[in-house]
């Protein structure tokens, strides 16, 4: 084990030091964030079905769920920063892979290795600079990796639009290269030898892989079941049983061991589980809701990757101001209250958003996602803070990696479903419109005859009518999916109250109020 040094950096050195974490903290996020509003043009560019762009991102987000309790023990056993300029490299390499692959399958599996990569700096980096900051402005030094928590997320859709649009989706990654290249550079010269305390703790590999192949494959069963046919495919029944299967093992493999790789024990904790499960449900409709409304507006209203983004961008009004508030806010109200009209205003806004049309659309748009955005920035902390309460000080670490795996896997999660909601939804409602305008109803006539008069041939005109139709049931499948998540939503603010009361001391020590800061801004991360 090397010489543990103690000397923290000082000057520009420690400026720099800030700097980087902050970009790399920014970067992995935004390579979440951003990838959203390229999804039609990925599917372009690879000559694929948009259906099958989402594995793109869903894929990443697993593999950013799974490195999370990954990089909470290598920080315990080699030290942060050696672990931290690795996954760097690995994740400048991965982009190298993205920016250039032409195959869906080699630049899916360079998705999974740049978010798994991207997701073990983030426990990682976050652990370097609270220990580079001394003990009487830890605090600031939280401050700063707060900054760039949530803002690359909502920032991320317009500007990752925009490169699309104007540079080409394959930017992102070229962007990417220099940027990690020069993180792990940096932080590795800054940080050269320094040493750490090693705690001597096996890996739990047996658990890993069966979690592996676990999310892997009910992510492929998501991704692929529409495809398929569902059950009416012998390749996904027999997907679904090795999941279950390997489920069950795996559920008593980690029950049986000392240090397993995630404590399932905390279900037994009334908190944890419904401050987890809410956590998990919420971001699952959030998540999937978000990629769903930027795909459909280009490519059923015909909105660029840009504006499609831009129509995201009043939720980071809000956002962040709001979060910081939030950590002030459940010191002193019980959490469940804070979660209950949380988890309302979300429904409220979902309702809102399921009466969409075109007319107006932007202005449809704008206020709704500016509740968004208050909603978002209040969602996190007094879920953290529930199923955090009642938890001893050493088994919190353990939850927060739990319950972040959890909620980075339902954004995955989410994307797929409400993909399959989509798809189901979609042709019920066309199947309704061709239904009700047939050649006896004077509308459709009407209709044909206004496409006529605007210059369309008859044969065009009926062309242009059908396309119109399939728009409508585009806005209507969406509708139907908001109307849905609103519906959970108020069942999530009704099952927050069977959680017991979280009112907080009033006063901390100093070291548990850093604590709780850093566990409730690891939970925030996207």
């Amino acid at each position: 084990m090397a010489i543990i040094y103690s000397k923290r950096l000082r000057g520009w050195r420690f400026g720099l030091f800030n700097l980087c974490m902050g970009l790399g903290h920014a970067v992995v996020i935004f390579n979440a964030g951003a990838y959203i509003a390229m999804l039609p043009r990925v599917a372009g560019g690879l000559g694929i079905p948009p259906s099958f762009a989402t594995w793109t991102q869903t894929d990443y987000m697993i593999g950013l769920a799974l490195a999370f309790p990954v990089g909470g023990w290598l920080s315990r056993r080699i030290g942060e920063y050696r672990p931290f300029v690795a996954a760097f490299v690995v994740f400048a390499l991965a982009s190298v892979i993205c920016a250039y692959a032409t195959s869906l399958y080699v630049y899916l599996a360079g998705r999974i290795l740049l978010g798994f990569s991207g997701g073990l700096t983030l426990p990682l980096g976050q652990s370097m600079i609270i220990k580079e900051y001394p003990d009487k402005r830890k605090s600031l030094g939280i401050g700063v990796w707060s900054l760039f928590t949530l803002t690359p997320f909502t920032f991320g859709p317009p500007i990752g639009g925009w490169i699309a649009d104007n540079l080409g989706w394959r930017w992102l990654f070229v962007f990417n290269i220099p940027i990690a290249l020069a993180i792990a550079g940096i932080v590795g010269a800054l940080l050269y030898q320094r040493g750490y305390k090693s705690i001597q703790r096996r890996f739990d590999t047996v658990g890993f892989v069966l979690l592996v192949v676990i999310m892997g494959g009910f992510q492929t069963l998501l991704n692929q079941g529409n495809d398929w046919d569902w059950f009416n495919s012998i390749y996904i029944t027999t997907l679904t049983a090795v999941i279950v299967i390997t489920l069950m093992g795996w559920i008593v493999w980690e029950l049986s061991i000392k240090h397993p790789f995630l404590d399932l024990t905390l279900f037994a904790h009334r908190n944890f589980t419904i401050g987890a499960l809410i956590m998990f449900t919420g971001f699952l409709c959030f998540q999937g809701l978000l990629s769903l409304l930027i795909v459909q507006l280009q490519l059923s209203l015909g909105y660029s990757s840009w504006l499609a983004g831009l129509v995201f961008l009043p939720m980071a009004i809000f956002a962040k101001p709001i979060s910081g508030v939030f950590h002030e806010i459940v010191k002193r109200f019980d959490a469940r209250l804070l979660a209950f009209f949380n988890l309302l205003g979300f429904a409220a806004t979902y309702f809102w958003l399921s009466r969409f049309d075109v007319s107006d659309a932007y202005d449809q748009l704008f206020w709704p996602k500016l509740l968004e955005g208050v909603c978002l920035g209040s969602f996190f902390v007094p879920l953290t803070a529930l199923l955090l309460h009642g938890l001893p000080p050493e088994r919190q670490w353990r939850a927060v990696e739990l319950a972040s795996l959890m909620r980075i896997a339902a954004g995955a999660i989410g994307i797929a479903a409400q993909g399959i909601i989509f798809y189901r939804r979609a042709p019920f409602h066309m199947t309704r419109f061709a239904e009700e305008h047939t050649i006896f109803d004077p509308i459709y006539d009407q209709s044909l005859a206004i496409l006529v008069e605007a210059g369309f041939t008859e044969s065009l005109a009926f062309a242009k009518f059908a396309k119109l139709a399939a728009r409508d049931s585009a806005i209507r499948a969406v509708n139907d999916a908001y109307w849905i998540a609103g519906c959970i939503f108020v069942g999530m603010a009704i099952l927050v109250w069977f959680a017991y009361p979280t009112r907080q001391p009033a006063k901390r020590t100093p070291e548990q109020s850093l604590r709780r800061r850093a566990q409730e801004l690891l939970a925030e991360e996207p």
